[in-house]
């Protein structure tokens, strides 16, 4: 399933989610197994398929879905869901349309929703189950109960490689104070990262078919992943080659969108940063430019930020600069130059003893998957 899928199918999600009266109906629906069809739209590729039933026109309850759903055939809500547009009606998709389905009520369903493009939803009286069909998806909804285990699960492998990735972040942290660090380091960020940034999709799939039910986890999920983008741009800003000119936000979704397969691979990382296939990530050398220290250090603004950069090339120069050559930076001034140094001594002076102190010098940084 592509990304563009991938949305689609969070939104369908969204409308069925618990919580919503639309899934109340439907539960109603699935204790008294009627069964049912479901069309969530009312667009004219819908009404030229639909063939008689009855004008309803009503506002949605949940209950008038219950009672309408005791007669055979469709029923078919406004795109909102707001409203009852007709029941028992009878569709007819184009029958040369290729289906997976072999009953009666999901061979409709699903040629419905490739037909028109509307979320179509097969409620099967024997199964207990609920389909949803939209486009060339198809989605079986799962009780909440075993979604909740799942999405739990997800979350503590997602805990799990979040943490080696804030070991990874703060190995990076004392080699850039040091000067040493290599593309190995910064391209295994991003191998970790993308596996937290796919893991967290999965859970965030988990949450919104929860609805209601997935608050908690929503709120440790955000915890989790709190500005841990920000952080995958400021990297990318250090480290991208000067002749790589893709804005860092769109080399990061890049990045973190590489298919599955290609995750151990660190030179492919290293390509979309701009570096040859040919490269040795160990040996190769490679200097910040201080995006990320910078902002760790000092609340400045990003233009006081660029100008600094610019001025001094890397974090090496930064770090080796004059009170009086950081207070010409256009926006920066004597005493804010001043608490600048001193603030990036104290911050380095806490790195190397945590380093240290916590026998992490010379700490090697490959991940293991």
């Amino acid at each position: 399933m592509n990304s563009k899928e991938e949305e689609l199918l969070l939104k369908c999600l969204k409308r069925v989610a618990p919580g919503t009266d639309l899934r109340l109906g439907i539960e109603y629906m699935l204790q008294a197994k009627t069964g049912g069809l479901l069309v969530l739209g009312d667009s004219e590729a819908v009404l030229k398929i639909t063939n008689g039933g009855f004008y309803i026109g009503c506002n949605f309850t949940a209950a008038k879905l219950y009672e309408l759903g005791k007669m055979d055939g469709a029923i078919i809500l406004s795109s909102d869901t707001k409203r009852i547009l007709y029941a028992n009606t009878h569709l007819f998709p184009n029958p040369e349309i290729p289906t997976s389905e072999t009953g009666t009520r999901h061979i409709t369903a699903e040629r419905t929703a490739k037909q028109t493009k509307e979320l179509v939803i097969s409620i099967s009286q024997k199964r207990d189950a609920v389909t949803l069909y939209i486009d060339n998806i198809k989605y079986i909804l799962e009780e909440p109960r075993i979604i909740l285990s799942k999405a739990n699960q997800a979350i503590q492998t997602m805990e799990k490689f979040k943490n080696g990735l804030n070991h990874l972040l703060l190995n990076l942290t004392v080699k850039e104070l040091e000067g040493i660090v290599t593309l190995f380091d910064v391209a295994s960020i991003f191998q970790r990262a993308i596996i937290v940034h796919k893991t967290a999709k999965e859970v965030k799939k988990y949450i919104t078919e929860l609805g209601s039910d997935g608050r908690l986890l929503r709120m440790q999920t955000e915890e989790l992943m709190d500005n841990v983008e920000e952080d995958y741009i400021k990297i990318i800003k250090d480290y991208v080659s000067d002749e790589i000119k893709t804005e860092p936000a769109k080399l990061k979704e890049k990045i973190l969108n590489i298919e599955s397969d290609e995750i151990v691979e660190l030179e492919t990382i290293s390509k979309i940063l701009g570096y040859g296939s040919n490269e040795n990530l160990i040996e190769l050398a490679v200097q910040p430019r201080g995006y990320r220290i910078i902002s760790e250090v000092m609340r400045l603004q990003p233009g006081v930020i660029a100008n600094i950069i610019n001025k001094f090339g890397n974090l090496k120069n930064i770090m080796d600069a004059s009170p009086e050559d950081l207070a010409a930076v256009q926006g920066l001034g004597k005493a804010k130059a001043k608490s600048f140094l001193e603030r990036l001594k104290k911050y380095s002076e806490y790195y190397f003893y945590n380093d240290i102190y916590n026998g992490k010098g010379g700490l090697d940084s490959k991940i293991v998957l």
